[in-house]
């Protein structure tokens, strides 16, 4: 298996370069080889047309190919002047010539258009100037190559055309830029050509005034878009579209967002769900269907709108409320967030039910026995025992003890972020059982998925998300092509709503 295999890249001096792929694509690895983080197997790489190689990011740097990641990896309480010339001030026998070093900085801020306090402490500027030192600070000395990781992610509308300005001055300096962003509308504003990896090889380069946002969705994602896709996969055919649109009107509204936000990781979306639905949230990765996710369930505070479950407004609101409210989240990545590895299946299936508990409300050993065994058979759990330490489980067998945990709490509404990543096509079928389960049982349940095939197979109703905004629903004649369609628009749909796939 390889994290990347015979991928050719190519960039121009003077021109912005969009890298585009999924999760796992291969595009950290591909920058991790260009700037000595990684050692390549095989291949070359070629600059100003003559070999090079580096051995590590320092290297790299004195190659001239500098980085400027997601998170600025700057030091907060030193000077703007001390953090753009850290590493290499002017001096002389040890000795640090500030006025020399205060003219380097004031020269790399100049070339970006930039007008800053030398001397004030890079932690008191907002993300997005933080973003910006960090770029004056890689383009301050020779450099031939830029690579932007997801500068973006954290900044806001007018804080990205502050930075496309400064991008768009280095182009025409002649330097070649690498923009790695998960966002369309920034790719199609900003970059001249894109390269689509997917699974560690090259799908292919186009220019970006040539390429329809359709096929590039379609290619990241590995999908014909050309092809005239089934309306429901043949694993499960439903009643029709139309049927579990008015079975979905006819339920009672158990969750409501109204203008639900939070600054700089999603923009204010309306969203609804009754009992007994099954409401998708697709996307491209990195568009915000975590994030609605998270603020949902109260990981992370909302900065606007309100929220409403059973009818009542929720206020100040956390996962200790949204448990208390009938809230349930199986969160992305279950062994960083989910499953303790080294607990019991059994203590792994209580822990939320113990934590909801006051330290003199304990469960009894044998109650907790009964429980846990209950739930393995019920979703099948394939375990020796109760008492057997999770990380000794399949992928899937460690997906379904996070989501007995859950379960064991009778939740009303049930979150599932990717809850088929990583396990074998026989878990993902009884997962989509299970879930199909649980909604005949009355349960609301939000399913995020990045296989386009699961959403429409399992959900109702499907909130397309890009860019960090929800742009509409699709319901009634969901499809794979719909979703693509909607994910490529050139702007979110007016009124936020597509009903039986209409355009």
């Amino acid at each position: 298996m390889h994290a990347l295999a015979g991928v050719n890249f190519n960039l121009q001096a003077g021109e912005v370069h969009a890298l585009m792929g999924e999760n796992g694509a291969g595009k950290s690895t591909l920058i991790k080889t260009l700037t000595g983080v990684h050692q390549r197997d095989q291949g070359t790489v070629l600059l100003d047309g003559k070999p090079v190689s580096a051995s590590s990011p320092l290297q790299a740097e004195s190659l001239g190919i500098k980085t400027v990641y997601q998170e600025v990896n700057l030091i907060p309480h030193l000077s703007v002047a001390e953090n753009i010339t850290i590493g290499r001030q002017p001096g002389w026998m040890g000795m640090v010539n500030w006025r020399a070093a205060r003219n380097a900085a004031k020269r790399a801020l100049d070339r970006l258009g930039l007008n800053l306090d030398l001397d004030r402490e890079l932690c008191s500027y907002s993300v997005a100037i933080q973003q910006m030192v960090a770029i004056a600070r890689a383009v301050s000395e020779d450099a031939k190559v830029l690579i932007l990781d997801e500068p973006t992610s954290s900044l806001d509308e007018n804080e990205v055309d502050d930075l496309f300005v400064i991008i768009d001055g280095l182009r025409k300096d002649g330097l070649g830029v690498i923009f790695v962003t998960h966002f369309l509308d920034q790719v199609y504003r900003i970059s001249d050509r894109i390269t689509v990896l997917r699974s560690g090889e090259l799908v292919g380069e186009y220019l970006t005034a040539e390429l329809p946002r359709l096929e590039l969705v379609g290619e990241m994602l590995g999908k014909n878009v050309n092809e005239d896709d089934a309306m429901w996969s043949s694993s499960r055919q439903p009643s029709t579209g139309d049927r579990h649109a008015i079975e979905v009107k006819e339920k009672q509204t158990l969750l409501e967002a109204k203008a639900w936000r939070r600054r700089g990781a999603m923009e204010p979306f309306d969203l609804t769900i009754g009992s007994g639905e099954v409401l998708g949230l697709a996307g491209l990765l990195g568009s915000g269907r975590s994030e609605i996710a998270r603020l949902l369930f109260g990981l992370d505070a909302a900065t606007g709108g309100k929220l409403c479950i059973d009818g009542k407004l929720c206020a100040n609101w956390s996962p200790r409320k949204a448990i208390a409210a009938g809230l349930a989240f199986c969160p992305e990545d279950r062994k960083v967030d989910g499953v303790i590895g080294r607990l019991s299946v059994r203590e792994n299936i209580l822990l939320a039910m113990q934590a909801s508990r006051s330290v003199l409300k304990t469960v009894s050993l044998p109650q907790q026995t009964a429980l846990a065994e209950h739930y393995i058979d019920r979703l099948r759990i394939k375990t020796p025992s109760s008492e057997t330490a999770v990380d000794t489980l399949s992928g899937g067998n460690q997906q379904k003890v996070l989501l007995a945990r859950w379960l064991a709490m009778s939740p009303k509404l049930l979150i599932l972020d990717e809850p088929t990543r990583g396990i074998d096509v026989g878990a993902k079928s009884e997962v989509e059982l299970l879930v199909e389960s649980l909604r005949r049982e009355g349960m609301a349940i939000i399913f995020i998925s990045s296989e386009l095939d699961e959403i429409v197979r399992t959900c109702q109703r499907v909130a397309v998300v890009r860019d960090h905004q929800l742009l509409g629903e699709l319901q009634g004649g969901i499809s794979e092509k719909a979703i693509m369609e909607m994910i490529a628009s050139a702007k979110p749909i007016d009124g936020a709503k597509r009903v039986d796939g209409a355009p």
